[in-house]
């Protein structure tokens, strides 16, 4: 666990759309912690893969690519920023295809070797909130305060709905409903680190939730646990 003077280990876990990302980016700010959004960082193999030629089939191939890689967090103008070998990928890694493409990549064991490292790397000093499938569970098993965040798949489909349309995406609410459940059965069936809640985990249904009301349940837990470690 991390040293209480540096700060805790906050890992938030949970499904595609459950709203972990900006709960984590926020939660981070008000902490004053690290942000790493270990989602993105698979979505940017992925999508690094794709443009590549890279069969994800193609274990030998897929290490090799990895070693090459290179995935940092960069901030600009307040917002967390993904980039890849020095180019800024943020918006190209949330498209539907890169979603359904990266719970396929993330169950690849080379990749998920290969971020592991990367991830103890940015978080093993604390002070830092990590958010994915498998933190609590895998990367960070003995993390200080762990969150399972979920919501129903229907919301979740609406709500990735709401972004993509935002965005100006030609997309139907059914069918995003229908593939947020196809990500879920993909992240809990995968050999590799599949999705599932830490035993000491605190479950959170952000499901008629606001991300205030998410945001101050997470904030006086972590305070509390703060304060009992001295």
């Amino acid at each position: 666990m991390a040293n209480a003077a540096k700060g805790l280990i906050v890992a938030i876990d949970g499904p595609s759309g459950a709203g972990k990302s900006t709960v984590t980016k926020l939660l981070a700010d008000r902490l004053g912690y690290i942000y790493v959004d270990t989602g993105a960082m698979f979505r940017a193999v992925a999508l690094a893969a794709k443009r590549a030629g890279i069969s994800i089939d193609d274990e030998a191939a897929l290490i090799r690519f990895c070693q090459g890689i290179d995935i940092a967090f960069a901030r600009n103008n307040g917002c967390c920023r993904v980039v890849v070998n020095g180019e800024d990928v943020s918006e190209a890694i949330r498209t539907p295809e890169i979603s359904l493409l990266t719970s396929k990549i993330s169950a690849r064991k080379p990749v998920r070797d290969f971020l592991l490292l990367r991830q103890r790397e940015m978080g093993r000093k604390g002070g830092v909130v990590l958010e994915g499938r498998d933190i609590g569970t895998v990367v960070f098993p003995d993390a200080d305060v762990k969150f399972f965040l979920s919501a129903s798949a229907e919301e979740r489909g609406r709500r990735r709905f709401q972004e993509l349309k935002a965005k100006g995406e030609d997309v139907s609410l059914e069918r995003t409903i229908a593939e947020v459940a196809e990500r879920d059965e993909q992240d809990l069936r995968r050999e590799h680190a599949p999705l599932r809640r830490a035993d000491d985990a605190v479950d959170i249904d952000s499901t008629g939730l606001s991300v205030e009301e998410v945001l101050n349940r997470m904030e006086r837990i972590i305070r509390d646990r703060l304060k009992a470690k001295g």
